[in-house]
């Protein structure tokens, strides 16, 4: 499992860099339908500017100029289309309505679609109004003029729209234009019955003239200003979903990759629990080999001791043989004292928790090292309170043997020790055993409670290694303490506290 985690983190980063290009497609087709939107609404918008035109349309391709501008400010006002503008073949502004377009500096607007923060400009170069004729051509491009119905003279040009000729004089009949035939009637669809001449420009204007009007007043292209909230809006829109789906993926990705992490882990937490129970159970097996071992150790010691006395009592025997047989003693009760304690050490701690009197079990100790007091004149020293706690008595007093010990084997001759006993709250108890020794050096205070870690000569370490085994196994606390001026204080907390009643 551990060795296929970097080809599971690979695969979760490729299914997110996946998801990601996914995103990131479908943002760039959500906005070109938007997009797509605009421009369809804009061709909508021209259609409905040719019939607006053609519908204008009167003699030769002409629009007043104040109609088509009213006609054009009401298509504004809507929230949609914001400006127009309508132009020659130069690129030059015949007629507008709406906010003012900005053409650039060229002076003459590029085709196509330009997309603003605010306003999309749509150009486009057509030739509104122009109808098809039955040739097969476009007629001329419509004409604006802001009022084509008067002539410089102002008088009317054409006749208006639905209106008869005029009455001829007799004086004048032989000098007026034959009367216009069927075939010089509108054949472009025009929606009107009037008379239309039978030529493409005005009577009154030379070719050059109208080629000239047709390029200043000629409609050739428009521009529209078409706004681009509902199209910036959509794709705001669309790029929160598509971060909203992102973050989404990468939070899956993260978690799946934290969950296969501890996975690992848990597998790798539960080999090494199977490897630590079955070392615990080896380690318990030989510790019970070995406190086999050292009991039955103690039996041939036994006899080497009983027969070295009984050589230096001897009275044959020479001086130099009874010190040896000495000798022989003091060792095998060096060697049966530490088998002793290893043998204590190794037993398993059973608590048998009964109403203790700490003052009494203190009595006992006192009185079973009373010669080893007396031995260094030491001055044992009791403030205790009258307390009942809930403790193994045997335990209890073998802890309290071990530090009392531990202080007389630390003291100096004359020297003094104290054991205190008081209330810590009104539910635990509490007692210390304080000395004059020589204490314990910083760099060592951590090791004190470890097996075998003794700081003098002939000891075994296990003395203090004991009294942490019962003091955990009534879950109590044990801690070391150096005095301000001169030794060490041993601290034993949180005793429970049994009510004399």
């Amino acid at each position: 499992m551990i060795a296929r985690s970097p080809l599971v983190y690979r695969l979760l980063l490729i299914v997110w860099a996946i998801i990601m290009v996914w995103q990131g497609l479908e943002h760039h087709r959500v906005k070109d339908q938007a997009r797509e939107t605009v421009i369809r609404r804009a061709r909508d918008i021209t259609g409905t500017l040719g019939l607006v035109i053609r519908s204008q349309r009167r003699f030769g391709g002409i629009v007043s100029k104040p109609r088509l501008e009213s006609a054009l400010k009401e298509l504004v006002k809507s929230d949609e289309l914001k400006s127009v503008a309508l132009l020659n073949a130069a690129g030059e502004v015949v007629v507008s309505a709406g906010a003012p377009i900005d053409f650039g500096t060229n002076g003459m607007p590029q085709g196509g679609v330009h997309w603003g923060r605010t306003l999309v400009t749509v150009v486009n170069w057509v030739d509104l109004g122009a109808d098809l004729q039955p040739d097969g051509t476009n007629s001329p491009p419509t004409i604006i003029l802001p009022d084509p119905e008067r002539g410089r003279d102002n008088r009317p040009r054409f006749p208006s729209p639905g209106s008869r000729p005029r009455p001829m004089e007799a004086t004048n009949v032989t000098n007026l234009p034959p009367f216009p035939t069927n075939a010089a009637r509108r054949t472009d669809g025009d929606r009107h019955d009037n008379f239309r001449p039978g030529f493409r420009r005005p009577p009154w204007m030379t070719e050059p003239e109208y080629k000239s009007l047709i390029a200043e007043k000629g409609l050739h292209g428009l521009v529209l200003g078409i706004s681009a909230g509902a199209y910036w809006a959509a794709c705001t829109q669309d790029i929160w979903l598509r971060a909203m789906i992102s973050g989404f993926a990468a939070v899956s990705v993260i978690g799946f990759g934290l969950a296969w992490r501890n996975l690992v882990k848990s597998s790798e937490f539960q080999m090494r629990l199977v490897r630590a129970s079955e070392l615990n159970s080896h380690l318990r097996e030989m510790n019970v080999a070995a406190a086999g071992l050292a009991h039955e150790t103690r039996n041939p010691l036994n006899i080497i001791r009983g027969l070295a006395q009984m050589i230096s009592k001897a009275p044959e025997v020479s001086d130099t043989i009874r010190k040896e047989s000495f000798e022989i003693t003091d060792e095998v009760d060096r060697v049966t004292v530490q088998l002793n304690e290893f043998i204590n050490y190794s037993k398993p701690r059973e608590v048998r928790r009964s109403p203790v009197v700490i003052g009494s079990v203190i009595s006992d100790v006192v009185r079973a090292l009373k010669s080893d007091l007396e031995d260094k004149t030491i001055k044992l020293e009791r403030i205790e309170e009258d307390l009942t706690i809930n403790a193994d008595q045997q335990l209890l007093r073998q802890a309290l043997f071990n530090l009392l010990m531990n202080a007389i084997q630390a003291v100096e001759p004359n020297g003094q020790i104290q054991i205190i006993t008081c209330k810590c709250n009104p539910r635990e108890a509490c007692f210390e055993i304080r000395d004059t020794g020589q204490g314990v050096p910083i760099e060592q205070r951590k090791d004190i409670f470890r097996p075998y870690f003794t700081t003098r000569e002939k000891g075994t370490g296990l003395g203090l290694a004991v009294v942490q085994q019962i003091v955990m196994a009534h879950g109590w606390e044990v801690e070391y303490r150096p005095q301000t001026e001169r030794g060490a204080v041993f601290r034993v907390s949180r005793l429970e506290l049994v009510s004399p009643h």
